[in-house]
């Protein structure tokens, strides 16, 4: 079966973002709540994550798995959004941007959710 069109945004997504991460970690680090601890190690973890996903996700075999896999770091990213209105610059642009990817996440949970149900 063909991975369909929204699906393979998110893929690619989270691809690209997991790659990234893993290359430019300090551009994340301040994204980590410091509840959490170290940042460098929640960056990393969570860089492999995202490629675990999109690998997943683009065999057929394990598509379902990776849609869930996509579905659960979706989810858990939301602290991390959160956590950017607490420090991010209180000047316009910033703060719209923040204002504008929190409310991304649900369609791209929803895109997810699809293709962990087949």
């Amino acid at each position: 079966m063909e991975l369909p069109g929204t699906a393979r945004v998110l893929l690619a997504a989270l691809a690209g973002s997991g790659v990234l991460h893993l290359v430019r970690p300090r551009t994340f680090e301040w994204l980590v709540p410091p509840e959490l601890g170290d940042a460098r190690s929640w960056v990393t973890a969570s860089g492999l994550a995202e490629l675990g996903a999109a690998a997943l996700m683009a065999v057929p075999a394990t598509r379902r798995a990776g849609g869930w896999a996509a579905a659960g770091l979706l989810v858990a990213f939301v602290p991390a959004h959160l956590h950017t209105f607490r420090v991010v610059p209180r000047r316009a642009v910033p703060l719209a941007v923040a204002a504008v990817r929190l409310p991304l996440q649900a369609p791209l949970v929803r895109v997810a959710l699809r293709v962990a149900r087949g």
